[in-house]
C-alpha cells in the first residue's frame, strides 16, 4: 500500500517558565524542544503505519575499508591482489576471512559476508552519501549538503522521534557520520547526539562520543534530576513533557550506564577498549527502545602500508564486533537486532607502490548479522582479481530494502522532499533474497 506522507512543521514550546525549563535544548532554526520531539513521535505514529520492534547498529568504519584483508581475502590470486594479512578458515565450509577476523571465523555462521556489494561513487563523502541515504550524491565531495535523508533519519520520522513508552530516541548517533542526517525531513528527525543537526536537545557537556567519561555523562544527568525536583516542575506537565522527563532522568542514564551491567558481559568487550564500550552502550540502548544507532570506528584509509594498518585495526572491529554479536544472540536478540559492518567503499584490488591500497567502489566491504535474516553464507562472489562482482551484484539501494524490511517500514512510503514534490525512498532496491 502506498504511504504518502509530508513533513509537518516543527512547534516550539510556549514559552512558559516550567517548559523554558524543559527546553533541554534545541534543534536547528525552529527550536524545537525535547517535549516537541515527542509531539512529533505521537504525529508520525498516527498516521498509521505500523512496524516492528526491531533495531539496527550500523558499524562505521569510515575511511574505506579494504573488501580484501576483510572478507574477501582472494588467497588464490597473484601476490599483489591477495590479502597481506592471509586468511582464516571459518566454521562454515570452504568460507574463509581475512586473517584479522578470528573472532568472526569462529561465528561466522551468525553472520554473513558480502562479496558482491558494489557501487559508484569512489568519494569519501560521496560514497558515505551512498550508503547512508541509498542514494548517489556527486556534489557532496566538492562541499554539496545531503540530498537523501538517512536511513536513521527516515526510521525517526516514520516510527517517531521517540518511543511511545519509554522516551528514547529512536535514532542515536555515537559518532558523527557524514551525511547522517535528516535533510528535507525537518531536524527533528535528526541524530539524537551532540552534532550538527541535533546538537544540544539535552544540554549535556560531555559529548555522548565520548563513551570513556561516562562518570561526566552520568554527573550531568543527576544534576538535572536534582534540578528537577528542587524546582517542582514535575507539576502540571503535559503527556509529552512527563515523557521528556522520563527521557532526561530514566531510560537514557540508565542505558548509558555500564555499572549496571553484568561483569561478565561487559568483560567480553573489554578486549576492544572505548570501541567495546560504544558497542556495549549500542545494545543497550536498542533494549530501551532506540530503533537505529550509529556509532563510528575510523582509521580505514589505508593508502600505504595496508597490512600494518589492518594489524592495528583489524582485531579491534574483530573482537568487538563478535563480542556484540554473541552477547545479542545469547540475549535471545538476534531476531530483533541487525548489526550492519561498513564503510563507504572497498579499496583497490591490486597493491599500490606504498604497499596501500586506494579508494574502491566498485567491490565493496559489507557485513550482516542478525535481524531475523538467515545468517551463515556468503553472498555473491567477486572476479578472479577481487575487482568487481562476478555475480549477484547487491547495491546500496538493496540494503536500504533489506533493512527496511527488518524494521517493518513500507518500501512504497513516500515523502515530500525540499521542492515540495513526493518521492520514494527506495527505487530499484530490492529485499536482499538470500537473507530472508
Amino acid at each position: 500500500m502506498l504511504t504518502l506522507t509530508g513533513n509537518r512543521r516543527s512547534r516550539d514550546c510556549d514559552g512558559q517558565t516550567r517548559r523554558d525549563f524543559l527546553r533541554v535544548g534545541t534543534l536547528g532554526s525552529g527550536a524545537l524542544a525535547l517535549p516537541g520531539l515527542l509531539q512529533a513521535r505521537a504525529e508520525a505514529a498516527s498516521n498509521g503505519q505500523a512496524t516492528k520492534k526491531t533495531s539496527v547498529i550500523w558499524v562505521w568504519l569510515s575511511g574505506g575499508p579494504t573488501h580484501v584483508e576483510t572478507f574477501d581475502p582472494k588467497m588464490t590470486a597473484p601476490s599483489e591482489y591477495r590479502s597481506t594479512t592471509g586468511e582464516v578458515k571459518t566454521n562454515l565450509p570452504g568460507v574463509t576471512l581475512g586473517g584479522n577476523f578470528e573472532r568472526f571465523a569462529k561465528i561466522a555462521d551468525r553472520m554473513a559476508f558480502f562479496r558482491s556489494f558494489a557501487h559508484t561513487n569512489s568519494g569519501h563523502g560521496g560514497g558515505t552519501h551512498f550508503l547512508m541515504t541509498g542514494y548517489d550524491n556527486r556534489n557532496i565531495d566538492n562541499g554539496g549538503l545531503p540530498s537523501r535523508p538517512s536511513l536513521g533519519s527516515i526510521t525517526s520520522r516514520i516510527r517517531g522521534a521517540n518511543h511511545p513508552a519509554t522516551g528514547m530516541p529512536t535514532y542515536v548517533r555515537l559518532g558523527s557520520i557524514g551525511s547522517d542526517g535528516a535533510a528535507f525531513l525537518g531536524t527533528a528527525y535528526g541524530p539524537f547526539g551532540t552534532n550538527r543537526e541535533a546538537k544540544g536537545n539535552m544540554e549535556l557537556r560531555t559529548p555522548l562520543e565520548r563513551v570513556d567519561d561516562r562518570r561526566g555523562l552520568l554527573a550531568d544527568f543527576d544534576r538535572f534530576s536534582r534540578q528537577a525536583d528542587a524546582s517542582g516542575v514535575m507539576d502540571g506537565l503535559d503527556a509529552f513533557e512527563q515523557q521528556a522527563f522520563n527521557l532526561v532522568l530514566g531510560n537514557a542514564p540508565k542505558a548509558f550506564d555500564l555499572s549496571a551491567e553484568d561483569p561478565r558481559t561487559r568483560e567480553r568487550y573489554k578486549e576492544a577498549g572505548s570501541f567495546g564500550d560504544q558497542l556495549l552502550i549500542a545494545r543497550r540502548l536498542c533494549e530501551a527502545g532506540c530503533g537505529f544507532v550509529t556509532l563510528n570506528y575510523g582509521g580505514w584509509d589505508m593508502h600505504g602500508n595496508v597490512q600494518k594498518s589492518m594489524n592495528a585495526r583489524g582485531p579491534v572491529v574483530d573482537r568487538g564486533v563478535a563480542a556484540l554479536i554473541e552477547d545479542i544472540a545469547q540475549r535471545g536478540l538476534s531476531d530483533s537486532i541487525l548489526v550492519v559492518v561498513t564503510g563507504e567503499f572497498g579499496r583497490t584490488p591490486r597493491i599500490n607502490r606504498n604497499a596501500g591500497r586506494d579508494h574502491w567502489a566498485p567491490l565493496s566491504t559489507l557485513a550482516l548479522a542478525g535481524g531475523g535474516l538467515r545468517m551463515g553464507q556468503v553472498i555473491g562472489e567477486s572476479d578472479s582479481k577481487a575487482t568487481r562482482p562476478a555475480s549477484h551484484h547487491i547495491g546500496p539501494q538493496d540494503l536500504m530494502a533489506t533493512i527496511f524490511s527488518v524494521l517493518g517500514l513500507d518500501p512504497k512510503t513516500q515523502f515530500f522532499n525540499q521542492a515540495g514534490r513526493p518521492v520514494y525512498l527506495i527505487e530499484s532496491g530490492k529485499v536482499i533474497s538470500e537473507l530472508v
